[in-house]
């Protein structure tokens, strides 16, 4: 194997999600085709390709959260996440080749190379595996906040995204630290208002969910007058329905049987024989959010 690790980033300029880094150390002899800068090849050929390096390099990731970015700024963001990739490479390279510059800890050897997604093989390989992986990242997010359509512009600030943050405001996944986000922060008298305060609860709950390795399926599925599955979820090809409601406040064994009731005829109807759990998400709303889950079985 080469000891000559490619490390490219993806996501420094979003408004929303995290930034990614990718390290890959190519095979000294392969035969991989058309490996280039990510942003250079169609969606579907770049997914291919990123398969093929998948299958036969040694590829770390490296995820820095919004969370993250606000409180270190993005480019320091930036480079924890490629740390983090050639930290979780299966070899340790002599060198890493950066695209832009070289990291600033002299702890890990390291070169610039100005353009480097475009020049230099392995830069190229982890500037596919970095746009791949981010890009998933928010089409999966893409569900809990579909008015947004993360998954079209993957939180660059498209003219659709700025209008739609202009009017809804930002979101739990924004970077509150970039200017447009700043400017479009939600008031405190979000949580005065119950259709809001519902809203950004069932965000934070899917958010939880996602962030504990949930695929979120859908949120506010209305199945009769009376009952609305909050958020649907999936895991192991287990369904999680989940029910979200405010601290201390408990369902009744009647509401329970309800939901319960209502779980079963939509998994009948739909013929779906995957597990199925119910979760009761309790939140309790402030600048530090409190989730309680209980489980229940169907």
């Amino acid at each position: 194997m080469n000891k000559v690790c490619g490390v490219d980033e993806a996501g420094r300029g979003p408004l929303a999600g995290p930034v990614v880094a990718a390290a890959v150390i190519l095979p000294t002899n392969h035969n991989l085709e058309d490996i280039k800068d990510s942003k250079k090849i169609s969606p579907k050929k770049r997914n291919n390709i990123y398969n093929d390096i998948i299958d036969i390099a040694d590829v770390s990731i490296g995820v820095v959260s919004h969370r993250t970015i606000d409180k270190i700024n993005v480019l320091n963001a930036t480079y924890l996440a490629m740390e983090k990739a050639i930290a979780g490479l299966d070899n340790t390279p002599k060198i890493s080749l950066i695209d832009g510059y070289a990291l600033p800890n002299k702890d890990i050897k390291s070169e610039g190379i100005i353009g480097g997604d475009d020049q230099v093989e392995c830069i190229s390989a982890a500037s596919i595996i970095a746009k791949v992986t981010r890009d998933s990242i928010m089409k999966k997010i893409d569900p809990i906040f579909p008015i947004f359509k993360f998954r079209e512009h993957k939180g660059y600030g498209t003219k659709y995204h700025m209008n739609t943050l202009a009017v809804e405001k930002a979101t739990p996944i924004h970077r509150k630290s970039f200017t447009p986000v700043k400017n479009n922060l939600p008031s405190s008298a979000i949580f005065k208002d119950e259709k809001k305060a519902k809203k950004i609860s069932l965000e934070l709950v899917a958010l939880h969910y996602f962030n504990n390795g949930f695929n979120i399926i859908e949120i506010n599925k209305k199945y009769n007058d009376n009952i609305t599955f909050d958020i649907i979820a999936e895991k192991n090809n287990g369904i999680i329905i989940i029910n979200v409601r405010e601290l201390n406040n408990y369902p009744s064994s009647i509401e329970l049987k309800q939901i319960k009731s209502a779980i079963n005829e939509q998994m009948i109807e739909h013929n779906n024989d995957s597990e199925v759990c119910l979760h009761i998400a309790n939140i309790g709303l402030s600048k530090n959010p409190i989730i309680e889950i209980n489980n229940y079985i169907i």
